[in-house]
């Protein structure tokens, strides 16, 4: 997309932000009102938590803070945008594979689901599988219920998200070799246990 004669390299950058914005939604996981102790006494502020997505697999977390509410969820907003990860989803509904993720005390294990199932998470783990368009999936938290630290084991859980795709150029085969192992079930326990 060329500029128009006069028009300034700000603008036009500014106007691709927009566009690039515009293709997210965030979702407000969770409030939190701060004080900072000064001389005087408190200082009152407050501590957003953040995720935002495109749906389509990609999704972030960010965290701000500041003296109004609407700034602190902007600052976060901003601040997933930054660090957004792609995730490969199973016929754009679900997870390839069942996964773990932990951070601190807090414990995730996520299961890719049937059509039909729907999301079964809690809170804040809802609304990063939101974000990132599982329509099918099933998790569980074990440990902290704290949000940051489920909303960061889901997304360390999510990082270690592999695609029949990915595995395969890894290992220099072709994907459909690595999903046919998969359908005729020579990766399950009873086959291994049967060679």
């Amino acid at each position: 997309m060329g500029r128009r004669p006069g028009q300034s390299r700000g603008r036009q950058h500014g106007r691709d932000r927009e566009e690039r914005d515009s293709e997210f939604a965030d979702k407000l996981v969770h409030i939190n009102r701060v004080a900072k102790v000064v001389k005087g006494g408190r200082r009152f502020g407050f501590a957003a938590l953040v995720v935002v997505g495109d749906q389509k697999g990609r999704v972030g977390y960010g965290h701000g803070k500041a003296r109004e509410v609407p700034e602190a969820i902007r600052k976060a907003a901003e601040a997933a945008k930054r660090n957004l990860i792609r995730v490969p989803l199973r016929e754009g509904r679900t997870l390839h594979h069942d996964v773990t993720g932990r951070h601190g005390a807090g414990h995730i294990v996520l299961r890719a689901a049937p059509p039909g199932t729907g999301i079964i998470a809690g809170g804040p783990v809802r609304a990063v599988f939101e974000m990132l368009g599982l329509q099918d999936v099933v998790a569980k938290s074990i440990g902290s219920s704290n949000p940051y630290n489920m909303v960061r084991a889901a997304f360390a859980a999510l990082k270690h998200q592999d695609s029949p795709r990915g595995v395969a150029a890894r290992r220099g085969k072709k994907a459909s070799e690595i999903v046919a192992r998969r359908r005729d079930g020579i990766d399950s326990p009873q086959a291994a246990a049967d060679v």
